[in-house]
């Protein structure tokens, strides 16, 4: 029996198990089973070099942003309108073979956006070339999802399904779990809260299931079976989706106010060229760039080339600031002037902890080479005559 008939008979056994107090931890261990089995699915078949049929696509500018949806819902053209990269668009299904990238030149950034192949249903069991689509999702910083409009609210569902097979969690943060394998000293339960979804005896069964049997557990939260099960495979993407609904021109207007007012989604035409604009601005928020611009000391700040930081890539300090400029900046660095919205006053001397904001101004004061002298005038720490008494000149005898 191969890995996917595997997991066909666990998802039978947990469908027709009845769920209460007493099938629980049965329910838990199934879960366990199928995500032991999903992620050796996932891995390159034995005897390979590990090499698989990707598609290599360089990263390149200050974000990534992939797009992914079912065959025939817009992506190329969408990928035309907003990069001006020609791809090939028709009116039949499958017309984009491979990945290709565009760039976005968007508030002095350059956003890398990827055409993807649409996928299927059964794309995370590598029907179609659903692994080489989810394999470059994993290396975004944002996916927006393409939907069609006219068509029902099931594609949504088949995608965020076929998504979360492989370990992509959209919209989510990672569980407020500590866990830690340990060599002795068995099994360290703790939690600093009342727990409703999983108890002592159900964490004991699912870490023997992995044949775990020394760790360190720590709940900061009320987490379920799922979350416990993602923190020990320790494999899983916590990535931002945009929903994007297509094609708005060919449904009505109470439809198209439904659409927009769900969560993380956002409506457009691409026939039409409507809409666009927010989406781009939609995209800017949701990957969290931040713009900060240079100023030398004693000239005008330099606003053509920010420096452009990400929460995501790096962190938004100013020693990420320092660093993304050059790494032995930090050696010399004694402290910052900021303006902008994360300073106090104009301008604010900063350290390196400070967190920039959008579209500040930075003014670095290096430590000057008098100060490392060890101070000035009487209060020397060290002269420039010799350090022994016997290497001291001896003064001629005075004339008498």
């Amino acid at each position: 029996m191969g890995i996917i008939e595997k997991i066909k008979e666990i998802e039978f056994e947990m469908a027709r198990t009845q769920k209460n107090k007493a099938t629980e931890y049965h329910l838990g261990q199934l879960k366990a089973k199928i995500a032991k089995l999903r992620t050796q699915l996932l891995e390159p078949p034995k005897g390979s070099t590990g090499a698989g049929d990707g598609f290599e696509v360089t990263k390149f500018g200050h974000g990534r942003v992939a797009l992914i949806g079912f065959p025939s819902v817009g992506k190329s053209t969408l990928l035309t309108l907003l990069t001006g990269t020609q791809s090939e668009a028709a009116a039949y299904e499958f017309t984009t073979l491979t990945c290709i990238p565009g760039i976005i030149n968007y508030n002095d950034a350059k956003i890398q956006l990827l055409d993807l192949p649409g996928i299927i249903e059964g794309a995370s069991e590598g029907k179609g070339r659903g692994r080489q689509v989810i394999a470059v999702a994993k290396s975004s910083d944002l996916v927006l999802m393409v939907l069609d409009a006219s068509k029902s609210e099931g594609h949504r569902q088949i995608l965020t399904r076929e998504l979360e097979a492989v370990g992509l969690r959209l919209n989510k943060r990672p569980p407020q779990i500590y866990f830690k394998r340990k060599k002795t000293g068995g099994i360290s339960f703790n939690s600093t809260m009342q727990l409703t979804h999983v108890d002592e005896k159900l964490c004991y069964q699912i870490l023997h299931e992995y044949k775990i049997h020394n760790a360190e557990i720590l709940f900061r939260e009320d987490a379920t079976v799922d979350d416990l099960i993602d923190v020990i495979e320790g494999n899983r993407k916590y990535i931002k989706c945009v929903y994007v609904y297509n094609k708005i021109d060919v449904i009505g207007i109470d439809d198209v106010d439904r659409l927009a007012r769900q969560p993380n989604s956002i409506v457009i035409s691409c026939n039409l060229k409507l809409n666009l604009d927010r989406l781009l601005a939609r995209m800017w928020d949701e990957m969290g760039l931040v713009r900060v611009y240079t100023k030398p000391q004693g000239q005008q700040p330099d606003f053509s080339e920010p420096v452009v930081l990400s929460t995501d890539r790096g962190g938004c300090t100013v020693e990420d600031f320092c660093n993304h400029i050059h790494r032995s900046l930090l050696k010399d660095l004694k402290y910052v002037l900021v303006w902008g919205s994360s300073s106090k006053h104009y301008p604010q001397r900063c350290g390196t902890q400070h967190t920039l904001h959008d579209e500040d101004v930075v003014q670095i004061v290096k430590k000057k080479e008098k100060e490392e002298d060890g101070g000035r005038g009487r209060f020397k720490s060290h002269t420039t005559g010799p350090a022994r008494i016997s290497d001291r000149e001896k003064k001629a005898p005075l004339k008498t």
